[in-house]
């Protein structure tokens, strides 16, 4: 049963994803909330590789009315590139879903992912992007959208990098392939990953 709380579609959708040995990771500001970011968002974004098993099971597991989890608006999305949601409506509450063929593209933050406890509840774990990762996704959306709060998480990270807050991660933070990334996506997104890095002091 759905726990009735902000973050309770979110932790049973990834239960879920566990019991149906689901490949998934988990992007984002919430990811980011796992490193050092302090805006607290309700925005859930998991990039998923459904198999056509997987599809029919999530249906099964969400069903109408109460859930709006639609096969076919799986199936569609997974086509066409595009995110999709699973709804609890009774909650007015959504997970953001990112097939992995969504251009540009998350493929490597699944191939990269390690497991972490959630930020609100340490008894549970599951697949998050690394903090690096998170941060190319970040520098990805600002790239689509100027979004200052992109910019916001990315310095939060950066400054628990700088704080060694966590050293199991921090201490193996790698600059270059952030770097990298930056350049990729050109030389506004490059300059902003430089200025980010100006501010936090690192």
């Amino acid at each position: 049963m759905v726990e009735s709380s902000p973050f309770g579609l979110y932790f049973d959708i990834l239960q879920t994803f566990e019991r149906l040995d689901v490949s998934y990771v988990v992007i984002g500001a919430f990811a980011g909330m796992s490193y050092g970011v302090t805006r607290l968002t309700v925005d859930v974004d998991i990039v998923v590789d459904l198999t056509e098993a997987h599809i029919h099971a999530l249906a099964l597991a969400y069903p109408s009315p109460r859930f709006y989890a639609d096969p076919n608006q799986m199936r569609d999305s997974i086509r066409l590139g595009i995110p999709f949601n699973i709804i609890d409506t009774s909650e007015g509450r959504k997970v953001d879903l990112i097939p992995l063929t969504m251009k540009p593209g998350y493929t490597f933050a699944l191939k990269n992912r390690v497991r972490r406890a959630m930020p609100a509840q340490e008894n549970f774990q599951a697949w998050f992007a690394r903090p690096e990762d998170v941060i190319v996704g970040k520098l990805m959306a600002w790239k689509e959208g100027r979004s200052f709060k992109h910019e916001q998480d990315i310095r939060d990270i950066l400054i628990a990098v700088r704080l060694n807050e966590e050293p199991e991660w921090t201490a193996a933070f790698d600059f270059n392939d952030v770097a990298r990334w930056a350049s990729q996506l050109g030389t506004e997104t490059e300059r902003i990953w430089q200025s980010l890095r100006q501010s936090a002091k690192i």
